[in-house]
């Protein structure tokens, strides 16, 4: 398939972005947040939120490269809120 936005690239890109967010701060515990906000009953706002804050603060703090890295962080709770819909849903694939 010949992708035109090179959605092949930046999507290897973004598994690698998620990948490398287990081994941070947050990944270090047998749980993570996300895993507690979610169990919890809370996983759609919660991610929402962060996508709303995290589109808030694009191109606004740091420079061009923490502009992007908050464009992940946007992709990455969208993932998630996906699940938890997928989750509350029973549509888990």
């Amino acid at each position: 398939m010949e992708y035109k936005f090179n959605e092949d690239k930046l999507l290897k890109e973004f598994t690698e972005y998620v990948n490398s967010t287990y081994s941070q701060h947050y990944g270090q515990t047998k749980f993570q947040a996300n895993e507690v906000i979610v169990d919890r009953g809370n996983g759609t706002g919660f991610c929402l939120g962060n996508v709303d804050k995290y589109l808030q603060r694009y191109g606004k703090k740091g420079d061009v490269s923490e502009h992007r890295k908050d464009l992940f962080k946007i992709l990455h709770y969208t993932l998630i809120a996906l699940y938890v819909h997928d989750k509350e849903n029973n549509d888990v694939q």
